[in-house]
C-alpha cells in the first residue's frame, strides 16, 4: 500500500485513478482494489466503476466476507487501515442502511462501525472522529428504524447505545425524544426497532456508575417513567386480548413489544431512583406486577408447547420475577411494602395447589430465590439488641415473622422434602443410562441459581437455619416415621426415605444437638448399607452421602473402623453411582480433622486397590478427576505408608496422561496426584523420572499452549520432585532451561520459581551453577528492576543461599549483581527487610570469601571514583546503623561474624569504626548466647555439632531429601559451626598481638566502658 507523501513506482492504472480521485480516502480505496485485483490487463487498464467511495468500500467488504484467505487477508488489512480515516464510518453507515445489499456485507459493516465506536468515538481517543462527522453519523443512525433483518437490527441498536453512553444527553439531546416518538408509530417494524433501541440505550445508560452519570440517569428515569409504564400496559393489554382471540402471529408481535418495554422498565425501576419507595408510579408498577403475573400464568394454561408464543411467554414471566429480585437486591428497604405480597405469591404458586398446571421449572426456581432472598436478607435481621436496629429493619422483620407461622413453615418444609426432594423419573432414568452424568448433575456448583434441585436444597438450608427451632421437630418426626429398612417393593417409600435423609444431611449443623448420630449410625444406617438389592441402591447411596455430611459435625472416632469397613464394601457395590458417592465420603473421612492413620492402615491396601479399579472403570473426564482427587487425598494423609500400594497407579498414570491430551483439567488432577505421590514416595520417586520429567517439562514450558492450565501445578510438582530427589540427574538439570522464560513472566508463580532455584542449589550447587549461573544472573539483574520490594527480598535470598552453599564459586557467578547490593547498603536502603537481605548477602561474601570482597571493594571504588577506604568506612557505618533492621538471630550472628572478621587490621578506617564493630558484636552475643544456670558459663545456642535423623511422630511428615541436605549444609555454615564467643575472643586477641598492649588498650578506650564490661562478661573463661 502506498500512502500520500511517499513516491514509488506504480502501474499506469493507478496513476490514472489518481487523476480521477481527488480525495485521499478515495485514493486509498482505489489502491487497495488494485492490490487485491486478480486480473490486470497487459495495457494496465482497469475497468472499474468509481462513482462513490461506498462502491469501493463495498467491494473490499465483500472480499472480507470471502472464505478464500488470499482474498480475505488483504481486504481485512485494508479495512484496518481505513479505520482511522475521516469519512470511513459515514461510508459504513451508507452501506449497512442499504437493504438491497448482501446481508453478510451489511453485517460486517455494522461490526466495523461498532468496533470503531469503542476505539475512536471519544474526543481524547487517538485518531478520534471529528465532531462534524459524529454529528452526521448520529443523525443518520436514528433517521429510520426500518432494518428488516433481526440480527442486524440488534447490532444497530447496540451500536446506538454505545454512542449514547458517550454522547447522551449533552451531545445527543434528540436521541430520547426521537425514540419516544418512534415507539408510538403504527408501523410494526419501525415501532419494534425503535423499542429495541430504546431498551439497549436504557440498559447502557443504567450501567454507568459515576455520580454525575447516575444523576443524569435519575433525571431521565423520572422524566420518561410514566411513558414507559403506559407503553408497557398498552402492549400487555394488547397481547392478552390477542391471546384470547387465538391470533398467534399478532399475539407474538405484541408479546415481543411487551417483553422489550418490560426490559426498559426493569432498568428504570432498579437503577433510576435513589429512593424508589417514594415514587407512587414505581410502587404502582411493582404492585401491578403481581396481577400481571397472575394474568400471564393463567394465559399460559391455554398456550401449550408448540405455540409460537410459548417460549416468549415464559421469558416474560421470568422477566417479571427478575424485576422483583433485582429490586429486592438493590433496594431492600424500598421492597419492604412488597414483602408480604411477594411471599404470599411465591409460596402459593410453589407450595400449594394454586400452581398446578401453570408453573414451570424456571419460574419455580425464581420464586424460590425470591423467598430465599427475603428469608436471608441481612437488612431484615434485627441486631442482637433490638434497640440498635433501624425502624426499617424492625418493620421488615415484623412482616416476615407474621408470615412465617408454624403451619406455613411446616407446609413449606414438608413440601420441599416430600415433593421437591424426590428423585424424578428423568433423574432415575439418567441414573440407569448415564450414571457418571448423574453424579456430575448432583454436584453442580452454583447451579442453585438456575436449576431446580440445587435451588430447593439451598432454600431448605436457609429456611431451616433461620427457623430451626420450629422446623427441627417437623423433620425429626419425618425421620422417626422411617425407622427400619423399607419394603423393597415400595418404590415410593424408598424415594421418600431418600428425600428425608437428604434433608437430615443438609441440616446436619442445625441438628447437632437434636440427633444422636452415632447411635443412629450403629442401630440403623449400617444395616441399611448392607441391603444389597438393586432397588435399594438409592438408600445405599443416600446413607453413605449422609454419613459424609455428618463426619465433620458429630461422629465418634471409635466408630471410624466400622465406617471404613462399610466404605470398603460399598466400593465393591454393583452400582457405579453408589461407588462414586462412596469415594466422595471416603475423601471427606480421611480429610477430616480427627482422621487417624493407625485406624485407617488396615484398610489402606484394599481401599487403594478399589479406588484404582474405580478410576479405570469410569470414562468421563470429570469423574476421573474426582476419583483422582480422592486418591490424592488418601495419599496425602497416609504419606510414606502409601509406598507399597502405588505400583498399579504408577503404571496407569502414563496411559491416563496420554488419553487426556485434550482435557487440561484432567491433566491438572493428574499433576495433583503426582505431587502427593512424589511426597509419599520420597527418594523412591526417582523411579518415576522417565514419566515424571517430561510432564514437568511440558507443564512449565511457556511456549506450549497447555501451560496456561498446567503451570501452577507443574511448578509445584517440579518443586516436590527436586525436594525429594536423592541426586541431580542430567534430565532433571535439563528442565531448568524453562526457568528463564518463567522469570520473565514475573507472575504470581515467581515465589515457586525461587523455591525451585533454591532446590537446585541445595541439590548440586556446583554442577547447577556451572551450567546455568550466567543466564540466571542475567535474569535476576533484569527481574530486580521490575518487581516489588518483597519480590526483591525473595530473589536475593536465593543469591544468599548460593553464597552460603558455594562461597567460592557463588560470588564469581553472581558478580554482576553484587555491586547494586553493595550500593543499596551504602545508600541506606529504606525498606528494613530489603536492607537486612543486602547485609546478609554482603555478610556472606565478607565472611566466607575475603579475597572476592576485596575485589568487590576495588570495583566499587573504581565505579564511584571514591577512595577504597572511604567506601569501606561508609559500608561499616551504615551496617552498624542499620543492625536493628535485621531480626533473624542467624542473620544477626552472621553480621557480627562478618564485621569482627575484619580484625586483625592496621587499617585506619577499620580502627576508626572499631567502636561500632564492637557494638554489633555485642548485640550478636546477646542474641545467640544462653547462660548455663549450673555453671554460669555462656553457650552459643546456634551451634550444631552433628547430624541427627529427627524422630518423626505419626502426625508429622518425614523429612524430605532436601531437609536432610539443608541439615548437612548447616553443619558447614559458619553461623552454625563457629562459636561467636570464641571467634570474637580470637579476633580481639589477634588485634591485641598486632597492635601491642598499649595500642590495643588505646583502641579499646574508644569503646564505651559499659559495653567493654558486658563484652568481658561474655568472654570470661577465655
Amino acid at each position: 500500500m502506498t500512502f500520500i507523501g511517499k513516491t514509488t513506482e506504480r502501474c499506469a492504472c493507478v496513476n490514472e485513478l489518481r487523476l480521477v480521485v481527488t480525495s485521499w480516502f478515495y485514493l486509498l480505496a482505489a489502491e487497495v482494489l488494485v492490490a487485491v485485483c486478480s486480473v490486470c490487463c497487459a495495457s494496465h487498464k482497469i475497468f472499474m466503476d468509481l462513482n462513490s467511495a461506498s462502491s469501493i468500500v463495498l467491494q473490499v467488504l465483500t472480499q472480507a466476507t470471502s472464505q478464500d484467505t488470499a482474498v480475505l487477508k488483504p481486504a481485512e488489512e485494508q479495512l484496518k487501515q481505513w479505520e482511522t480515516q475521516p469519512g470511513f464510518y459515514s461510508v459504513l453507515l451508507n452501506i449497512f442502511t442499504n437493504h438491497a445489499l448482501d446481508v453478510n456485507v451489511r453485517w460486517l459493516a455494522v461490526l466495523y462501525f461498532k468496533n470503531g465506536i469503542d476505539r475512536y468515538w471519544r474526543r481524547v481517543a487517538p485518531h478520534a472522529l471529528s465532531e462534524e462527522e459524529k454529528t452526521t453519523l448520529r443523525a443518520g443512525l436514528i433517521a429510520n428504524f426500518n432494518e428488516p433483518v433481526n440480527q442486524i437490527a440488534t447490532q444497530i441498536s447496540v451500536l446506538i447505545a454505545k454512542v449514547a453512553r458517550v454522547d447522551c444527553p449533552r451531545q445527543w439531546p434528540e436521541l430520547i425524544p426521537t425514540l419516544l416518538e418512534s415507539v408510538k408509530v403504527q408501523d410494526d417494524l419501525r415501532q419494534h426497532r425503535a423499542l429495541l433501541t430504546f431498551y439497549h440505550v436504557t440498559k447502557t445508560l443504567a450501567s454507568k456508575r459515576l455520580a454525575a452519570d447516575r444523576k443524569l440517569f435519575y433525571d431521565l428515569a423520572s422524566g420518561i417513567y410514566s411513558f414507559a409504564c403506559s407503553l408497557w400496559n398498552h402492549h400487555t393489554d394488547t397481547f392478552l386480548q390477542q391471546a384470547c382471540t387465538g391470533n398467534e402471529a399478532a399475539a407474538s408481535n405484541s408479546l415481543e413489544r411487551t417483553l422489550l418495554s418490560l426490559k426498559v422498565l426493569r432498568k428504570l425501576t432498579v437503577h433510576g431512583f435513589v429512593e424508589p419507595h417514594r415514587s407512587v408510579e414505581v410502587m404502582g408498577f411493582l404492585h401491578a406486577l403481581f396481577e400481571r403475573l397472575k394474568q400471564f400464568l393463567e394465559c399460559s394454561r391455554n398456550i401449550r408447547t408448540g405455540n409460537v408464543c410459548r417460549d416468549r411467554l415464559e421469558k416474560t414471566i421470568i422477566l417479571f420475577t427478575k424485576v422483583l429480585l433485582d429490586f429486592l437486591d438493590q433496594h431492600p428497604f424500598s421492597f419492604t411494602p412488597l414483602i408480604q405480597r411477594s411471599l404470599e405469591f411465591a409460596v402459593s404458586y410453589v407450595f400449594t395447589e394454586a400452581g398446578e398446571g401453570v408453573v414451570f421449572e424456571r419460574f419455580i426456581v425464581q420464586c424460590m430465590n425470591l423467598i430465599k432472598m427475603i428469608v436471608k436478607n441481612y437488612a431484615y435481621k434485627p441486631s442482637k439488641y433490638i434497640e440498635d436496629s433501624s425502624p426499617e429493619t424492625l418493620e421488615a422483620h415484623k412482616i416476615k415473622t407474621a408470615f412465617f407461622t408454624y403451619p406455613t413453615l411446616m407446609e413449606i418444609c414438608r413440601r420441599l422434602v416430600t415433593h421437591y426432594f424426590l428423585l424424578t423419573e428423568e433423574e432415575l432414568t439418567m441414573w440407569e443410562e448415564d450414571p457418571e452424568g448423574f453424579t456430575v448433575e448432583e454436584t453442580g456448583g452454583d447451579s442453585w441459581k438456575y436449576s431446580l434441585r440445587p435451588c430447593t436444597e439451598v432454600l431448605f438450608i436457609d429456611i431451616f437455619h433461620e427457623y430451626n427451632q420450629t422446623l427441627t421437630p417437623v423433620l425429626l418426626e419425618m425421620v422417626h416415621s422411617l425407622q427400619g429398612t423399607t419394603n423393597l417393593e415400595d418404590t415410593s417409600a424408598i424415594l421418600i426415605k431418600d428425600a428425608v435423609y437428604n434433608a437430615v444431611g443438609l441440616a446436619a449443623y442445625e441438628l447437632f444437638d437434636s440427633v444422636d448420630f452415632d447411635q443412629w449410625f450403629k442401630n440403623q444406617l449400617l444395616a441399611e448399607l448392607q441391603v444389597s438389592h438393586n432397588r435399594y441402591k438409592p438408600i445405599r447411596r443416600r446413607v453413605i452421602w449422609l454419613i459424609g455430611q455428618w463426619i465433620s459435625v458429630k461422629f465418634k472416632s471409635d466408630l471410624r473402623p466400622m465406617l471404613y469397613e462399610a466404605i470398603r464394601n460399598l466400593l465393591q457395590d454393583q452400582d457405579l453411582v453408589v461407588r462414586i458417592e462412596t469415594a466422595t465420603t471416603l475423601k471427606l473421612t480421611v480429610d477430616d480433622f480427627e482422621f487417624r492413620t493407625d485406624q485407617f492402615l488396615p484398610y489402606l491396601e484394599s481401599m487403594f486397590t478399589l479406588l484404582f479399579q474405580l478410576l479405570q472403570e469410569v470414562t468421563e473426564c470429570d469423574t476421573k478427576m474426582h476419583v483422582l482427587h480422592v486418591l490424592s487425598c488418601v495419599n496425602e494423609r497416609v504419606n510414606v505408608q502409601i509406598r507399597p500400594y502405588v505400583g498399579c497407579l504408577v503404571q496407569y498414570l502414563p496411559l491416563l496422561w496420554k488419553q487426556s491430551e485434550e482435557h487440561n483439567m484432567l491433566r491438572c488432577a493428574i499433576l495433583t496426584t503426582l505431587i502427593h505421590l512424589v511426597q509419599g514416595l520420597g527418594a523412591e520417586s526417582k523411579n518415576l523420572y522417565p514419566f515424571l520429567l517430561p510432564i514437568i517439562q511440558l507443564s512449565t514450558d511457556v511456549s506450549q499452549p497447555p501451560h496456561v492450565y498446567l503451570l501452577e501445578d507443574g511448578l509445584e510438582l517440579w518443586l516436590v520432585t527436586l525436594e525429594n530427589s536423592p541426586c541431580l540427574t542430567p534430565e532433571l538439570l535439563r528442565i531448568f532451561q524453562n526457568m528463564s522464560a518463567l522469570l520473565e513472566l514475573s507472575s504470581e508463580n515467581l515465589k515457586n520459581c525461587f523455591k525451585i532455584i533454591n532446590a537446585y542449589v541445595f541439590l548440586s550447587s556446583t554442577e547447577f551453577l556451572q551450567t546455568y549461573a550466567v543466564d540466571l544472573c542475567r535474569s535476576f539483574c533484569e527481574l530486580l528492576k521490575d518487581i516489588t520490594t518483597e519480590g526483591q527480598v525473595q530473589a536475593l535470598k536465593v543469591v544468599e543461599n548460593v553464597l552460603k552453599v558455594n562461597p567460592i564459586l557463588g560470588p564469581q557467578m553472581f558478580q554482576p549483581l553484587l555491586p547494586s547490593v553493595f550500593r543499596g547498603i551504602i545508600d541506606g536502603e529504606r525498606y528494613p527487610m530489603l536492607m537486612s537481605t543486602y547485609l546478609g548477602v554482603i555478610g556472606r561474601v565478607l565472611l566466607q570469601n575475603t579475597s572476592f570482597f576485596s575485589l568487590l571493594l576495588n570495583q566499587m571504588a573504581c565505579e564511584s571514583g571514591q577512595e577504597l577506604d572511604q567506601i569501606l568506612g561508609n559500608m561499616i557505618e551504615m551496617w552498624v546503623d542499620r543492625m536493628d533492621n535485621i531480626t533473624q538471630p542467624e542473620r544477626r550472628k552472621l553480621s557480627a561474624l562478618a564485621l569482627i572478621s575484619l580484625l586483625p587490621s592496621l587499617n585506619s578506617v577499620i580502627q576508626d569504626k572499631f567502636c561500632g564493630i564492637i557494638h554489633v558484636t555485642l548485640e550478636g552475643l546477646y542474641d545467640v548466647m544462653t547462660e548455663d544456670p549450673e555453671t554460669g558459663t555462656y553457650k552459643d545456642c546456634l551451634l550444631l555439632s552433628h547430624f541427627e535423623e529427627p524422630k518423626v511422630t505419626e502426625d508429622e511428615e518425614p523429612p524430605t531429601e532436601q531437609d536432610k541436605r539443608k541439615k548437612l549444609l548447616a553443619l558447614k555454615d559458619p553461623v552454625h559451626t563457629v562459636s561467636l564467643q570464641q571467634f570474637v575472643y580470637e579476633k580481639l586477641k589477634a588485634q591485641q598481638e598486632l597492635l601491642g598492649e598499649q595500642g590495643f588498650h588505646a583502641l579499646m578506650e574508644t569503646v564505651d566502658t559499659e559495653v567493654v564490661a558486658q563484652l568481658q562478661e561474655f568472654l570470661q573463661g577465655f
